[in-house]
């Protein structure tokens, strides 16, 4: 995390809908400067079994693709469900020092490619041009337009689900109060899915709270909802996004 700015955040409340599982470093980080950090996850991320994830799996395990895409944390939390980190037979690009890390704790090596910018039109300029099958595991609400690209570099990107999103009925109590009575000052997103999530579940927001996104495919997401952005982090990480919280909020 970047340098903590004491209390920066006191007596704001800031909503944060990334999964549950993926959001307590945001919410420590929050905290540390003084926030009341309510989680209000808009998505559930569900790992998936198919015969098309399988048999991607076996070909992976087999050597038979040149590279393997890592667009999440939660991808490579799949591939660690189903294989061993040796059976990862390929070069492999990943997107953001999160899917990175967690790469790297699991199989122990570095992935070849992590673009500067963590976005997937980033990485698809990364790769170099060439040939061979690239396996792209991704969420399964994950836009189009990153096989486009790759196959545009000469490979031959496939794409298998790795997990499903699921969109929230409703949010937590807390967070239904907080923004019904307007006591939220800021709304953190962390990915399209969030913002859809978000606006599939609320009904009424009262005041102004403002938008806080991870990265511009997320701003574009929140914008196409007519949810104003206020800040995009730079870079478009969890630290990022705290700083873009503080600049929303100065």
């Amino acid at each position: 995390m970047s340098p903590r700015r004491p209390r920066s955040l006191r007596d704001r409340t800031i909503l944060v809908t990334r999964p549950r599982e993926q959001s307590r470093e945001l919410i420590h980080e929050l905290e540390l400067r003084g926030a009341r950090a309510i989680a209000a996850p808009t998505i559930e991320l569900v790992p998936l079994r198919s015969a098309a994830l399988t048999r991607a799996l076996r070909d992976l395990s087999a050597g038979r693709y040149t590279w393997l895409m890592l667009t999440s944390k939660q991808t490579v939390d799949v591939l660690a469900s189903r294989i061993t980190a040796g059976e990862v037979r390929a070069k492999v690009g990943a997107i953001g020092e999160g899917t990175a890390a967690a790469f790297r704790s699991w199989a122990g090596r570095e992935p070849d490619v992590v673009p500067t910018t963590f976005t997937t039109a980033a990485l698809a300029r990364a790769l170099p041009r060439g040939k061979g099958r690239v396996l792209c595991a991704r969420a399964d609400v994950a836009p189009e337009g990153f096989e486009t690209a790759l196959a545009a570099k000469g490979w031959s990107p496939e794409r298998v689900d790795a997990y499903r999103t699921r969109m929230a009925k409703r949010l937590p109590i807390e967070a239904r109060e907080a923004l019904a009575d307007g006591d939220v000052d800021a709304i953190t997103f962390t990915s399209a899915s969030t913002v859809g999530g978000f606006v599939a579940a609320v009904a009424r927001v009262k005041g102004h709270p403002k938008v806080v996104c991870i990265g511009p495919v997320t701003s574009r997401e929140a914008r196409a909802h007519a949810l104003p952005v206020a800040a995009v982090a730079r870079p478009h990480t969890t630290a990022g996004l705290v700083e873009a919280v503080e600049r929303a909020l100065r």
